[in-house]
């Protein structure tokens, strides 16, 4: 199956807020932090990267939840409570989880963060690790490399 078919929809588990997709992802994600972890009440976060101009909102009003920092803005539906995307400050693309889109099938995280938290069983099956995230000089390389693997089906 081809990476990312455009345009995608997803919702929150109640179907309350609404999104669309109209922008390919710049790369996909596992990230193992503790707050992931502790967030997605699970062993970790699934991303994928996608342009502010390639995501909307189309339907209800998400709110803002988990550390509630102006530089790293976490939001829910507000009835729900199902965490959809992190908005960075100053970051040219949003954070969606790709388990709310309504097909997720397509979905491989290209690279996985934050290893040195991961938890023993936890795999990804992703491309490449970070024991953290990764170093500001390495993000252009990752995401021209994304941008090849993605192009070739995901396959490598």
């Amino acid at each position: 199956m081809p990476l990312s078919p455009l345009p995608m929809s997803g919702s929150c588990r109640c179907g309350k807020v609404v999104f669309r997709v109209t922008g390919a992802p710049i790369c996909t994600a596992a990230c193992h932090c503790r707050g992931c972890q502790k967030m997605a009440a699970s062993a970790y976060s699934l991303t994928m990267m996608v342009p502010l101009d390639g995501f909307e909102v189309t339907r209800g009003e998400p709110v803002i939840g988990g550390m509630k920092a102006p530089e790293l803005q976490h939001n829910f539906c507000p009835d729900c409570m199902t965490w959809l995307f992190t908005r960075l400050a100053g970051a040219p693309f949003v954070n969606v989880r790709p388990t709310m889109l309504d097909d997720a099938t397509w979905f491989r995280p290209f690279i996985e963060t934050w290893t040195s938290t991961r938890l023993p069983f936890a795999e990804t099956g992703a491309v490449r690790s970070f024991g953290e995230f990764p170093a500001m000089e390495e993000i252009e390389g990752v995401l021209k490399d994304y941008a090849q693997w993605a192009a070739s089906g995901g396959s490598g």
